[in-house]
C-alpha cells in the first residue's frame, strides 16, 4: 500500500483506548456529521463514535453519503460537521463561506479491483493510468459509482490522467451506477467487472466473489480525508461549539492514536496525518 509520511506513535494507543472506555463527560448534546460511505462501510464510525462520545460528551449522528452529496447537505445547513475526501471540493466549500476551515485528519488509498480472470491483464501493476487504458481499449467491464462521491471524483481524475474520456451513454463497457461503494462492489462482483474502491471498504467487504486486487501503490491513488466545521455565520443553528469539540478531539494526539488503532482483519485501514501542510 502506498504510504505518505506521517507521525508514527509507538506508544500510548492502549492507554488512549482505556481512557476512552473510562467514564468521560456525560453526553450533553448531539451533532450531525455528513460523511462518506467509505468511513461508514469500513466500520470506522461504529468503532470511533463511542470513543468520541466518551471523550467529548457529544453524541455524533452520521449521514453517510457520497462526498458531493455530503457537502450539499452541509450547504443547506443540515449538518454541523463534514468528514469527507475530496480536497478540491472541500477547499471550494470553505472558500464559498460554507465551512470555517478545512483540517486534514487521516488518509488511506484507492485500489483497482477486478475479476480473477483479469481480461485486461492489469494484475500486479502499479501504474493506474496504464491499467485504465488497458481496460478501456479492451472494452472490459468497469463499474463507476457515478454519484459525485470523493471516490467518483478521484476516478474521473484518473481517467483524465490516462487520457481517456469516458461516456456512459456511448461506452457500453462503462457502467455508471449512481450508488455507493458497497453496491458498486456488489455489481462488479456479479458482473466480473473492474472498479475503483477505497481500501477500507474493500477490506471490510464480504461479497468479493472472484474480485481481487489488481492495481495498488501508485501515488495517484492516495486518498486524503478532511474535517470541516459548517460555518455558523451561514447557518445560525449549527452547533459550532460541540462540532469544534469533536474536530479538536479527532485532531488531537489522542484522537489520532485512536484512528491509527482501528483494525479490520488485523489490518490498519486509516493513517492519521493531522497538521500535514501538504494534505
Amino acid at each position: 500500500m502506498y504510504r505518505r509520511s506521517f507521525v508514527k506513535w509507538t506508544g500510548g494507543i492502549t492507554a488512549a483506548l482505556m481512557a476512552a472506555g473510562a467514564s468521560g463527560a456525560a453526553s450533553e448534546t448531539s451533532i450531525i456529521v455528513a460523511s462518506t460511505t467509505s468511513t461508514q462501510d469500513s466500520g470506522l464510525f461504529s468503532y470511533l463514535l463511542p470513543i468520541v462520545r466518551e471523550r467529548t460528551g457529544v453524541e455524533v449522528k452520521v449521514v453517510a453519503q457520497g462526498t458531493g452529496q455530503a457537502l450539499d447537505t452541509a450547504r443547506r445547513g443540515d449538518a454541523d460537521v463534514v468528514f469527507v475526501h475530496d480536497a478540491e471540493a472541500e477547499r471550494r466549500f470553505v472558500a464559498e463561506g460554507y465551512g470555517v476551515a478545512r483540517h486534514p485528519v487521516m488518509y488511506d488509498d484507492f485500489l483497482i479491483v477486478g475479476p480473477a480472470a483479469d481480461p485486461a491483464g492489469v494484475r500486479g501493476g502499479r501504474d493506474v493510468a496504464a491499467a485504465l487504458r488497458a481496460i478501456a481499449h479492451g472494452g472490459h467491464a468497469f463499474v463507476s459509482r457515478g454519484d459525485r462521491s470523493g471516490t467518483h471524483q478521484a476516478e474521473l481524475r484518473l481517467w483524465d490522467a490516462a487520457g481517456i474520456q469516458v461516456d456512459a451513454a456511448r461506452d457500453r463497457w462503462y457502467r455508471s451506477v449512481g450508488q455507493g461503494m458497497g453496491p458498486a462492489l456488489n455489481m462488479a462482483s456479479a458482473g466480473d467487472a473492474y472498479v475503483l474502491t477505497d481500501r477500507g471498504t474493500w477490506i471490510s467487504f464480504r461479497n468479493k466473489g472472484s474480485l481481487q486486487v489488481m492495481v495498488e501503490g501508485d501515488a495517484r491513488l492516495f486518498n486524503q480525508y478532511g474535517l470541516i466545521l459548517v460555518n455558523p455565520a451561514r447557518h445560525s443553528h449549527v452547533k459550532a461549539a460541540a462540532g469544534q469539540r469533536v474536530i479538536d478531539f479527532l485532531l488531537s494526539r489522542e484522537g489520532q492514536q485512536v484512528i491509527a488503532a482501528f483494525r479490520v482483519e488485523g489490518q490498519q485501514l486509516f493513517y492519521p496525518n493531522a497538521g500535514d501542510p501538504s494534505a
